[in-house]
């Protein structure tokens, strides 16, 4: 049971993190600028945002135009997304609560730990490109005119935080704590089923 809960609990963590991700990935307050009191520019992975009171957006319209941060960050920000849905497929297959794989519990445990790891690879990966893109606007930051420059908005932020908890509930499918108990449950079980012959053999 206890094994399980952990199952639970890295599977929603997980889950989490993945909705996090996505919608960092959409946010448009990747890079903001702010000048004056009311005038606003956003730009984000897909489209940009400016104007005062009321902001008006548009989508990107050429790919070679965007900055090279930009380009990469949407990129691999894609990449973990897929990862982490792939991942979410595999660890389905293997936790303790579905029944799939119940005739080989040894590739269900194995199964289980292979959807984690690749949970913590996608969670790195945000993290890595959410820190290089914050890593770029800083220093794009220090070497222009700070007045015009932009800084990173929100969607740092909550990238950051998709990445963490992406990589905390795979650590929790991935435990070795989990498959132990469920090898030691299968030797109990095993062990169960051999007590009454060994019984019957005694007497007879």
């Amino acid at each position: 049971m206890a094994s399980s809960g952990l199952q639970l609990l890295g599977f929603f963590l997980s889950l989490m993190g993945l909705a996090a991700t996505v919608c960092a990935t959409l946010m448009v307050e990747w890079k903001k600028h702010i000048s004056g009191k009311t005038h606003r520019i956003y730009e984000g992975l897909w489209m940009s945002c400016s104007g005062n009171e009321r902001t008006t957006c548009e989508f990107h319209q050429s790919l070679l135009k965007l900055p090279t941060e930009v380009q990469v960050t949407r990129a691999l920000m894609l990449l973990s997304i897929l990862l982490s849905i792939v991942a979410l497929m595999v660890s389905t297959l293997g936790m303790k609560c579905t029944h799939f794989m119940d005739a080989r519990p040894e590739s269900k445990s194995t199964t289980t730990m292979i959807g984690g790891i690749m949970f913590m690879v996608a969670g790195l990966l945000t993290i890595i490109i959410t820190s290089w893109f914050v890593g770029m606007i800083v220093q794009a930051f220090q070497e222009s005119h700070r007045l015009e420059s932009f800084e990173f908005g929100n969607a740092a932020f909550v990238s950051w935080a998709g990445g963490l908890l992406t990589m905390a509930g795979g650590a929790f499918l991935g435990c070795r704590r989990c498959r132990r108990s469920g090898s030691t449950q299968s030797l109990h079980v095993s062990a169960n089923h051999l007590l009454p012959t060994s019984t019957q053999s005694n007497y007879v």
